[in-house]
């Protein structure tokens, strides 16, 4: 079948809006019409070549949708159920996901990396040969091919256009808060970073009853959205040093928990310093992968600090779905907030723009599905 697609050719160039083959779903495998997609910084690493994958490249890893077709051997999902896709479908054979860290699994890794699916191959193409999938999504696209592991069902009530927001930002950064620190009631967190997922930790950090959140970002408009999802401190970093702005909103003591979520060396380090002796810092930015970090190397064993990452919320996404699915209809976890702005699949170039601008929020993509405009059944 054939699908419209955002596809970046060149690192640095324009991104293309193309119809591409679309092959149908193969072992394990199944076909899902995207509804919404969200557009992520990881986006722009990917068009900047920050994050060398390879190209062509059909961009989006966030996003939701209903599965049209199954591949051979798929039991769940089934056609017809919404599903918002993992970026991290797990293989379930490598030690990570036996070890019961599926976020970490090396088959997947190394899927994403050479930009294919885990059967082997890219689904998309067109005349010139293979177009790889974003981390095995594809979701800028109206319709992706992907592992039945990635395709999680939706619970009823959430809307697709919300539920594409759990693929990424909210996965990771209420994921970032409650799995890999985890934040415990009492603590006094730092956050360094107010985009998607760093206002995703901020809601993540109320959930688990943080007594104070500080959140430090340069955009006006973006710290008062993380005071409405429960900030109660804000920083401006163009008028307050970041590392004494946390002393002083700590009593001298700096925070118990602080999370890097920009992907920068500098807040890296700042977002150490921030940190209580005995505490931990959280690094849930993606850097480029040549960037190095310089640090007191007599910080650790005098102050008893940890520096900890934090890979996809070191989310099970089978597991945390339901979870956060409940606090989002519940109105624990807030999702209208972030969506400022919706896009076409022709604006996809307007989103990245106004992404790397600052613009508050997530931009989110809509296509045919979640406008209620007639869409093929998917058949091959």
């Amino acid at each position: 079948m054939r699908t419209r697609a955002a596809v970046l050719r060149d690192y640095g160039g324009p991104i293309e809006i193309a119809e591409l083959d679309l092959r149908p779903p193969q072992l394990g495998e199944v076909l899902v019409e995207i509804a919404a997609s969200g557009v992520c910084h990881s986006d722009l690493h990917a068009v900047n070549a920050d994050l060398p994958l390879p190209i062509p490249l059909v961009l989006g890893h966030e996003g939701a949708g209903v599965v049209r077709a199954v591949g051979p051997g798929v039991m769940r999902p089934r056609v017809g159920d919404r599903v918002v896709l993992s970026w991290i479908p797990a293989c379930g054979n490598c030690r990570f996901c036996r070890e019961g860290a599926p976020h970490l699994c090396t088959t997947a890794a190394d899927a994403t990396r050479e930009g294919r699916l885990l059967t082997g191959e890219a689904p998309f193409s067109d005349p010139s040969g293979p177009v790889h999938p974003f981390s095995m999504t594809g979701t800028l696209s109206e319709f992706t091919v992907v592992p039945a592991a990635g395709a999680i069902p939706l619970p009823d009530g959430v809307p697709l256009q919300m539920g594409a927001l759990f693929g990424c930002a909210v996965m990771t950064g209420v994921g970032a808060a409650l799995r890999t620190a985890p934040v415990r009631p009492g603590d006094r967190v730092a956050i360094f970073g107010a985009g998607g997922v760093g206002l995703n930790i901020v809601q993540g950090a109320r959930i688990a009853g943080a007594l104070s959140i500080i959140v430090l970002d340069r955009v006006p408009a973006r710290l008062e959205l993380a005071r409405t999802l429960g900030a109660t401190a804000t920083v401006n970093v163009l008028d307050e040093e970041p590392i004494q702005a946390v002393l002083d909103r700590t009593a001298g003591f700096g925070a118990d928990l602080s999370f890097e979520a920009i992907g920068s060396p500098d807040t890296i380090a700042q977002a150490f310093n921030a940190t209580r002796r005995g505490g931990t810092a959280v690094i849930v930015g993606v850097s480029p992968p040549h960037e190095e970090v310089s640090l007191n190397a007599f910080a650790f064993p005098s102050q008893e600090k940890t520096l900890k990452g934090s890979w996809y919320g070191s989310a099970n996404g089978p597991r945390d779905l339901p979870l956060l699915a409940d606090l989002y209809l519940t109105s624990r976890l807030l999702l209208a907030p972030f969506v400022t702005r919706t896009y076409s699949l022709d604006e996809v170039s307007a989103a990245l723009d106004d992404l790397a601008a600052g613009q508050v929020g997530r931009p989110l993509v809509t296509m045919a599905l979640a406008q209620g405009k007639e869409s093929p059944d998917g058949a091959f």
